[in-house]
């Protein structure tokens, strides 16, 4: 359904099951990122009036992800660490030329962000069944749901504002080079690491 080439190696959630804390640090500021994104599409594009409607709605929802996760860090008597640069993110965003129509601006941010949805459903869907803490696995089963229809729905925008055979062939060969990044991750504790 997700369309990525390369799965994660499930080897990932013993890293994960080590670093418990540094893991929800990074998937905060994941939700923190996610809400400026839909920011950001607002304030770069308010004439796609559903996009912004869209976008409204996913704001409010990245920030209740993002309290969430706050609110686990906190139960586990820590604090929400510092922001450290997501190197899957920086390599991926260099696919793209930079320039062109403001309508392939539109397309190409709409894509990484379907890409990173993506990735990040199927991240917390291996969470969900691999995890030995029953509570974060079921944490992570919810979040999961909502990743995919985020997914779906930048995807879908990208072809609705696109040409389609040009989105589509875009989209999956943005999906090839995204495989190539994830053979060298998988090996930090960090959401797409």
């Amino acid at each position: 359904m997700l369309g990525l080439q390369l799965p994660t190696d499930p080897r990932w959630v013993n890293i994960v099951e080590k670093n418990i804390d540094e893991i929800l640090t990074d998937h905060a500021y994941c939700e923190q990122k996610a809400t400026s994104t839909a920011i950001s599409l607002i304030v770069s594009f308010p004439e796609y009036t559903e996009l912004v409607q869209e976008m409204v709605k996913l704001v409010k929802e990245e920030i209740s992800h993002f309290k969430m996760v706050h609110d686990k860090i906190l139960q586990r008597g820590q604090v929400l660490g510092r922001d450290r640069k997501d190197d899957y993110v920086l390599r991926l965003l260099k696919f793209f030329p930079k320039g062109g129509s403001r309508t392939t601006q539109l397309v190409h941010r709409l894509l990484y962000a379907a890409l990173i949805e993506a990735r990040s459903c199927e991240r917390f869907k291996l969470l969900s069944e691999e995890l030995n803490d029953k509570e974060l696995a079921e944490f992570y089963r919810n979040l999961m749901v909502s990743e995919a229809n985020h997914y779906t729905m930048f995807l879908n925008f990208a072809r609705q504002y696109g040409d389609r055979k040009e989105v589509d062939q875009k989209w999956k060969e943005l999906l090839k080079f995204e495989a190539e990044i994830m053979e060298s991750l998988s090996t930090s504790e960090s959401i797409h690491g």
